[in-house]
Formats: structure tokens, C-alpha cells, sequence
């Protein structure tokens, strides 16, 4: 079966607005028009994808389903469509993600200087996606925090950092210069499996105001300074891995340049990174990620 995009665009707007007309005058549609096309989509699926009633429409749970692939679909073939007419219009272009907290500046101006020709974007990935974008084609190559699913991967490493908890200044813990895994115990920590945020700024808010507490990459603690907030070294938690990852399958080109670019300039600046926190004085409470 062919897949129509049209239809899986159609669906997705009913999806989200749970109402046929809501969705209609989003698409810009007549709603019986958008009716047939729903109907039509899911004879074509061989399912149902809604639960019609008077007062409701509801995803059955093919549509629950459905729902949840459509925008990997969308996105994966946008990108495509994307590469098509740069490749069309003769274009170079690269799409570096990286994790919160890690920088790539340098070595995106080391590579500039020798592939003008090449057009860079940067992609800020959410703190809980990491190897998607270079999956579904939203990213070229990434500078990454392990772990991730590395299968389809070619991945180098960079180097490592140490985590931090983060703390409200109104916890107990939050007067004491280092804490162990020990200290932390029986508190509430905030991380995908428990509670996935949107972004971080989300989750220092809930950390806050009291809602739990999290460890994160020093990186990450070193651009997100606040007052409410304190950040304590954790003796023996171990380091978190660096690399950079592009998929296997597209690291010619452009790609294969930037990987052995910012290979040594990353390396480098990691190296001179983890010398300077191996030296460093423990951090003030108001330190920050």
C-alpha cells in the first residue's frame, strides 16, 4: 500500500484538534471534504483510526498509533525533499545537533574557513533526543552525551564529564560541598524515565520549586545559572562519554570532512576542559547548570 501524505497530514490535524471542523478550518478545508479524505484514509488502512460520536471524536488505538509515527513520516520526508532541491540548486549543506551544554563553535569555524562553500545550521537537540535527528534526517552529524543507540551509527569519541545534582537551595543537602550516590537515596530524581520534560528550562523549574532533584552533565550546569538553584559534585558518579555520531550510510562528503575537523579541535577543547575541572575548586552553591 502507498502511503498519501495529504491523508497522513489530514489525519494528524483531526488527530490533534479531536474535531473535524476545528481541523477544517486549520487545513483551510470544507469539512465534508476533509471527511471523505479521513474515511478514504482509513478504508485504505484497513482500520479505524477515529471513534465518532455526536459530541467527540476520539483516536481508536490504530489512530493512537498512527498519531504517533506521523511526525517522524512527515519529518523524515521533508528532509528529503529538502536535500532534493538543495541538490537541485547546486547547494552544500551541513546540519550539526548537539546536546545542551556542548559547544561545537569552534570547530563549525575551523571548518568554515576551509568549506566556505558548504552552508552551516546548527540544530539545538532537547535534552532527552539524541540520535533522532540523525535518523529521520533533520541532522547530518551530532556532537552527543552517551548513552544513546548507536546502531546505524558511526560514532567518535570526544572525551568525558563529570555530573552534578541539582538541588534547590532550600534542600538540606544543599549546604554541604559534595554529596555521594549514597546522599541521594530515597530522593525523587527527575530524568526520562521519571518525568519527561520538554526542555530544561522546564526542568530546573520543577527542581525549584521542590518538585525533585537531578543529575546533570557539567556542561549543562556551567549555562544554566540561577539563584534558586545549587549544583553539588557527586564523588562516584561516573563520567558521562562525549563523541560525535553521523549515520553510517551519509558520512561522505561534507560530513566526513566535519567529523575530522571537529575530531581534533572537540578533542582538544575537551582535553583542556577536563584538565581545568580536575583543578578546579569545588563550585559556590550558585554555580551553574
Amino acid at each position: 500500500m502507498d502511503l498519501d501524505l495529504r491523508k497522513l497530514r489530514y489525519f494528524a490535524a483531526v488527530a490533534e484538534h479531536r474535531h473535524f471542523g476545528r481541523a477544517a478550518q486549520a487545513l483551510f478545508l470544507a469539512q465534508p471534504v476533509l471527511s471523505r479524505h479521513i474515511r478514504a484514509f482509513e478504508l485504505e488502512l484497513g482500520c479505524a483510526l477515529f471513534t465518532r460520536t455526536t459530541r467527540s471524536v476520539e483516536l481508536t488505538p490504530a489512530g493512537r498509533q498512527l498519531y504517533d509515527e506521523a511526525p517522524r513520516i512527515t519529518t523524515v520526508v521533508d528532509a528529503a525533499l529538502r536535500r532534493v532541491e538543495e541538490a537541485a540548486r547546486g547547494e552544500q549543506r551541513l546540519i550539526v545537533a548537539f546536546s545542551p551544554g556542548l559547544h561545537v563553535s569552534d570547530a563549525i569555524r575551523t571548518f568554515t574557513a576551509r568549506h566556505p562553500e558548504v552552508e552551516i545550521d546548527v540544530f539545538p537537540l532537547r535534552w532527552w533526543e539524541q540520535d533522532a535527528p540523525l535518523r529521520d534526517g533533520r541532522a547530518h552529524v551530532g556532537y552527543l552525551r552517551r548513552p544513546f543507540d548507536d546502531a546505524g551509527l558511526r560514532t567518535v569519541p570526544i572525551g568525558h564529564e563529570t555530573k552534578v545534582a541539582c538541588l534547590p537551595v532550600t534542600h538540606p543537602l544543599a549546604g554541604r560541598p559534595t554529596l555521594t550516590s549514597a546522599d541521594l537515596d530515597g530522593e525523587p530524581i527527575l530524568d526520562v524515565r521519571t518525568r519527561r520534560t520538554s526542555s530544561l528550562e522546564e526542568k530546573f523549574e520543577l527542581i525549584a520549586s521542590g518538585q525533585g532533584l537531578a543529575l546533570v552533565p557539567v556542561s549543562v550546569a556551567g549555562s544554566y545559572s540561577r539563584p534558586d538553584l545549587v549544583y553539588l559534585p557527586v564523588t562516584d558518579a561516573p563520567p558521562v562519554g562525549t563523541c560525535l555520531a553521523a549515520p553510517e550510510s551519509g558520512t561522505a562528503g561534507p560530513v566526513q570532512d566535519f567529523l575530522a575537523i571537529a575530531t581534533a579541535t572537540l578533542r582538544r577543547n575537551a582535553g583542556d576542559e577536563e584538565r581545568a575541572e580536575a583543578g578546579a575548586a569545588v563550585p559556590a552553591p550558585e554555580g551553574g547548570d
